[in-house]
């Protein structure tokens, strides 16, 4: 009884002591609502909810087909999941300081004597078999920072793979978006040098009946010959976007060709009311606290050194000579033993890694609340860049609409011979370029709404906004690539 009574207050000693801070989240100052788009609530993060499959919300059927090929094949994907695989092994490696090792040795002799009376030798079997237990038991806690600190950063990593397949499905997104822009700028300027040769035909006939300068016909053939090289210039860009879209979804670039179309993904509809609380999901934040908890734990460990180790150890068996009989009672042997050491003297070095661990955890602390501002300031950022995008579109389109309507005008003056042809070359110029403008505008809102996504750590649907803050979250009317832009809303 008095053996039970022992052992179970070893259990509890070993159990009960745990040197080293308590991990306590520390606060950071957060925003109650955003800048650019009140009625968001103050957010925690939590990078285990789920992120959605928000490319849907761009209506691109390629998109849809390529984001889910992302957290299957992408191969800098695939090196975080096995980081995360490596982080688990080595918390189930510091678990087993918390046990006991057991081992079992087993030996045979056989040996031969000579003997000094009569000439005779001796030939002898001998054997033994024996079992041992070797445990340290963590009396200081050491082991259980240990795997404390093993969890968080298994944590981290976890979170930090949540955070890869985020960011390279944002990638996908920006780099599609890029290359539809690519495709509609393509398509632009085919149009235009099928309207620059229709004018030379119409400059070069008046020069054939002698009633306008040759110089026209040189300026219209260097408009429509400027045309065609950034036509072809386009080319590059489009090639480069379709190789890297085939890389990021874990294939060959040879192995992927995408058909060229002008339609443009659709500009999302962004809710009046989105709430701050998505920042929960930012993997990103989640890693930088995990790596808080992960460092506060090592300090306990740093800490743990500052106590005695101490060790218990037994053995058990049996040994006999000759082997005959090797597994009865009186052949059993036992031992036990226990040992103990403590460092009187070491130059500073266990109070230098302390400190060295306390300076790091700190240095987390930092980061973790350098990330969480950076955050809101990544989704201002966006939020502002989609308001002040949307208002100029709304400008380039009437400029649009007057530029096109000028070049008519200065081609019709031109053919009535009022105007020379370097007033409509001018003319075509700026059209040209404010189309060329129009698209960059409408790439630069697809990529700040694709980011935007990315920035809140994924995506979101309207049920989901309506069960948090009801009805009054409403979205702001649905618009196009070339349309109102998304975030546009009256307060």
């Amino acid at each position: 009884m008095r053996r039970v009574a022992a052992a179970a207050a070893l259990c509890a000693l070993a159990a009960g002591c745990t040197v080293g801070p308590d991990y306590q989240k520390p606060a950071v100052a957060v925003p109650a609502t955003y800048k650019e788009l009140p009625g968001w609530t103050q957010a925690i993060p939590d990078a285990s909810g789920p992120k959605g499959e928000w490319w849907k919300a761009f209506n691109d059927p390629l998109l849809d087909e390529l984001e889910p090929q992302v957290s299957v094949s992408n191969q800098t994907v695939q090196q975080d999941y096995y980081n995360y695989q490596e982080a688990v092994a080595l918390i189930r490696e510091a678990r087993s300081g918390l046990f006991p090792t057991i081992g079992v040795t087993g030996s045979g002799t056989r040996s031969r004597a000579s003997s000094t009376i009569g000439n005779s030798t001796n030939v002898a079997n001998s054997a033994s078999l024996e079992g041992t237990l070797d445990w340290s038991p963590d009396f200081w806690g050491q082991v259980r920072r240990l795997v404390e600190e093993r969890k968080a950063g298994a944590e981290a990593s976890a979170a930090t793979l949540a955070n890869a397949t985020l960011a390279e499905q944002v990638t996908l997104a920006t780099t599609l978006i890029d290359l539809r822009v690519t495709d509609a700028n393509t398509a632009l300027l085919e149009r235009t040098v099928k309207a620059y040769e229709e004018y030379l035909r119409v400059v070069e006939n008046q020069d054939r009946a002698g009633t306008v300068a040759p110089s026209d016909v040189i300026t219209a053939r260097t408009q429509l010959e400027s045309a065609r090289s950034s036509l072809i210039a386009l080319g590059v860009s489009r090639a480069e976007y379709e190789h890297a879209i085939a890389v990021l979804v874990g294939r060959n670039p040879e192995s992927l060709s995408i058909p060229s179309t002008a339609a443009l993904p659709t500009l999302p509809d962004m809710p009046v009311g989105v709430p701050s609380t998505l920042l929960e999901r930012r993997p990103d934040i989640a890693v930088a606290e995990r790596q808080m908890a992960e460092e506060n734990a090592a300090i306990g460990v740093a800490i743990s050194a500052y106590y005695p180790t101490i060790s218990l150890s037994g053995a058990a068996g049996f040994t006999q000579s000759p082997v005959s009989g090797l597994l009865h009672v009186a052949n059993y042997v036992w031992s036990l033993g226990a040992s103990a050491s403590e460092t009187i003297f070491d130059g500073g070095e266990r109070s230098g890694e302390v400190a060295a661990a306390r300076a790091t955890y700190n240095a987390a602390v930092a980061n973790y609340r350098n990330t969480v501002l950076g955050a809101f300031q990544n989704v201002e950022d966006d939020l502002s860049s989609l308001r002040i995008l949307s208002q100029q579109a709304q400008t380039l389109d009437r400029a649009v609409t007057e530029a096109t309507r000028g070049t008519q005008i200065a081609f019709n003056e031109y053919q009535a011979g009022t105007v020379d042809y370097t007033t409509v070359a001018t003319a075509q110029t700026t059209e040209l370029g404010l189309r060329e403008t129009q698209l960059t505008v409408v790439q630069e809102r697809l990529v700040a709404a694709a980011t935007l996504y990315g920035d809140l750590g994924g995506g979101w649907d309207q049920t989901q906004l309506q069960a948090q803050n009801g009805d009054a979250a409403a979205p702001a009317s649905a618009s196009a690539a070339g349309g109102a832009a998304a975030g546009d809303t009256q307060h």
